[in-house]
């Protein structure tokens, strides 16, 4: 990551996993802050709890990225006492007390919605949102089976086409990009109130975008980890292996859980479906991972992947259950114990990646030193 500071602008990827992720992130973002590397992130691309994170640091800041020493003397520690302090499923779930949402019981992410705009004051619309960093919100559309973005100009996916945003509300988007099967339900976007347009090829200009009948009166929007639960797909051409945009350090934060070993259920139990789709959802994120991994080998220098899985003095062995990466999906309270924990991993693991790089730095120098 020193190559980062030194010569880059940076592409901060924040992946899915509940306040697992939202924590594992932060301790990241302090060892960025810490290096005085904050004001260098340029773009920003999240799914699920990475994207509830960055929805609470600009509720926080008044929709404005935060500089390294505000995010050090505000920022984190405002985080880690709303996080220790309250809870975003049962404030979700608190919402089916007020008989108007017992029509959302099997769309959960609308409670969800509704508890970030009402417990935790995300009152913004996604054209309040910075014009830097550029955010990408991911989700993923059921109908199409493509990635859903939501940025301050446009929502949509490039099967559909796009459309503006309007007055759409920025709790929603989050609420969208969180919205696991199983957990919370999809979000249904009224389609029909939008003015959908579609290039007549990706690179065709945007002032090319014609008005199209996108065939839906309804969307139903799931959680962007259902697609891509790294969310590096916006920066990163896994198929040319290769990054979309020249001239950015691509930074993944990635606290996926990883894929527990065993099998136990009996031959009656629903859980054996889950475990298929674990081990399905496992291999295409392996496959994004080895491909991202195999640039930065061709590519020293040219972006970084930090892992929660990763051992080291806060969580010593992955296999350990105590291990910061078997902490459970979840959005519910932490401790302060807790939060600490996680924070520390994100932090000790993106320091470690950063003294690898600065090695790795000084040793190319000193060979180009030591070149005839």
């Amino acid at each position: 990551m020193s190559s980062a500071q030194d010569n880059s602008r940076i592409a901060l990827v924040l992946s899915g996993g509940g306040v697992r992720a939202m924590v594992f992130h932060l301790g990241v973002l302090r060892h960025l802050a810490e290096r005085g590397a904050l004001e260098q992130v340029h773009r920003l691309s999240s799914v699920s709890g990475g994207s509830l994170l960055v929805g609470l640091i600009l509720q926080s800041t008044g929709m404005r990225w935060p500089g390294s020493a505000e995010f050090l003397s505000a920022t984190y520690p405002a985080l880690r006492d709303k996080l220790c302090g309250s809870s975003l499923q049962w404030a979700a779930a608190r919402q089916l007390l007020n008989p108007l949402n017992w029509r959302f019981a099997l769309s959960r992410a609308n409670l969800l919605a509704l508890a970030l705009r009402k417990h935790w004051g995300v009152k913004a619309k996604l054209a309040d949102l910075p014009s830097m960093p550029e955010w990408s919100i991911n989700g993923t559309t059921a109908e199409t089976g493509r990635r859903f973005r939501f940025k301050p100009e446009s929502i949509g996916d490039y099967q559909l086409g796009y459309a503006h945003p309007g007055e759409f509300p920025l709790a929603s988007a989050l609420a969208v990009s969180a919205a696991f099967p199983g957990g919370f339900g999809p979000l249904a976007l009224a389609a029909s109130r939008f003015v959908w347009k579609k290039r007549p090829a990706w690179d065709s200009s945007p002032e090319s975008a014609q008005p199209v009948d996108i065939g839906f009166h309804r969307l139903h929007l799931y959680d962007g980890g259902v697609y891509d639960n790294l969310g590096l797909e916006p920066y990163f051409d896994a198929g040319n292996g290769a990054p979309k945009h020249n001239g950015l350090f691509i930074l993944v934060s990635d606290a996926g859980a990883p894929l527990p070993t065993g099998f136990a259920h009996g031959v009656m139990s629903p859980w054996r479906l889950k475990r298929v789709a674990d081990i399905m959802s496992e291999q295409a994120r392996a496959l994004r991972v080895r491909t991202f991994i195999s640039y930065l080998q061709r590519m020293p220098g040219a972006g970084a992947y930090v892992y929660i899985g990763t051992p080291n003095a806060v969580g010593g062995s992955v296999e350990s259950r105590q291990h910061p990466a078997h902490f459970p999906t979840t959005l519910r309270r932490l401790s302060c114990a807790e939060f600490d924990h996680l924070a520390d991993h994100g932090y000790q693991v993106a320091a470690a990646i950063a003294d690898e790089h600065a090695v790795r730095s000084a040793l190319v120098d000193s060979e180009a030193e030591g070149a005839p």
